[in-house]
């Protein structure tokens, strides 16, 4: 029995070596993924370094990966009148609510859409897929708020982004691709649609949900133009929007100080304000994505590819 475990396992060690051509190759990808992940983290470090730095430094271009003449003035001008955290709170009610309401909507036209049996169904797909390509416009989508009395509203914002078309697909496929044997056994027990979408279909559709989860809320974090043009108070002005503000004003800003020897004038450098607004902007979604990344690429795997 010793003889045969033995002959067993060097067998198992014959298969799995690797020939100079494979070993070459891992150490390619090892370098090549290496030097990927490098170019990517790099900008993303110099803005944070950019933004502890001080402006002498950054208008030299002494800057790289480490902060050079470390302070914090950058962001003691963006948290200075407290609108930085006005701003983050009106975001967090976009964000929450239109990411709620995105989601239900997306999900209840999802499963509809994604049950063969719905009359004219082919046809509803076609008209929303229409709207990918052709909608009336900018104008005309301001003349409807405006009619709705919609404007300065987040409501207004929330209607006017009600269903992503591509998610909506996205999760439309995932529905068509679970087992419709789970539905039948629940319509023999005499469960109507409702109870099999929140008790059966919602419980198994965890990765696609976190991933449109994250789909909405990066937009409405980041969202910019719909709040331009449609909000004109600015305490309901969100992140994006104050911060563009404060960047148009940067260059004019200039902090007094009181050095002991006089009244010395330092003006923040441009660039190490823009690096400032874009650590606080980015921040939160950084924060966020690692706990539903792990529900990321099979959300959006199973849901793109009909299985």
């Amino acid at each position: 029995d010793s003889t045969m475990t033995s002959a067993n396992t060097q067998r198992v060690r014959n298969r799995v070596r690797k020939t100079p051509g494979e070993i070459a190759f891992t150490i390619f990808i090892y370098i090549f993924i290496t030097a990927f992940t490098i170019c990517c983290l790099y900008p993303f470090i110099n803005v944070i370094a950019t933004s502890f730095s001080s402006s002498r430094a950054v208008s030299s271009g002494e800057v790289n990966l480490i902060p050079v003449e470390f302070n914090l003035d950058a962001y003691d001008q963006l948290l200075l009148d407290g609108q930085i955290f006005r701003a983050i709170k009106n975001t967090i009610i976009l964000t929450v609510f239109g990411t709620l309401i995105n989601l239900a909507a997306t999900t209840l036209a999802a499963y509809t859409l994604s049950k063969k049996r719905l009359m004219g169904r082919n046809f509803f797909i076609g008209m929303i897929v229409f709207t990918m390509l052709f909608s009336g416009g900018m104008i005309p989508d301001f003349i409807l708020m405006k009619f709705l009395n919609l404007i300065d509203s987040y409501t207004g914002l929330w209607l006017q982004s009600l269903i992503s078309t591509y998610n909506m697909i996205v999760m439309k496929t995932f529905f068509e691709a679970l087992p419709v044997s789970l539905e039948e056994a629940a319509s023999i027990d005499g469960a109507n649609d409702a109870t099999i979408l929140f008790r059966i279909i919602l419980p198994l559709s965890v990765p696609i949900m976190a991933t449109m989860v994250l789909f909405y809320a990066v937009g409405w974090w980041n969202s910019y133009m719909g709040p331009m043009l449609y909000l004109s108070s600015t305490a309901k002005y969100p992140l994006m929007l104050t911060l563009k503000q404060m960047l148009d004003t940067a260059q004019q800003i200039n902090i007094a100080e009181n050095s002991g020897e006089g009244l010395t004038q330092t003006t923040i450098a441009p660039e190490t304000f823009k690096a400032a607004t874009i650590v606080v902007s980015t921040l939160p979604i950084i924060c966020v994505y690692p706990f539903l990344q792990k529900y990321f690429v099979k959300g959006v795997m199973v849901g793109s590819v009909k299985g």
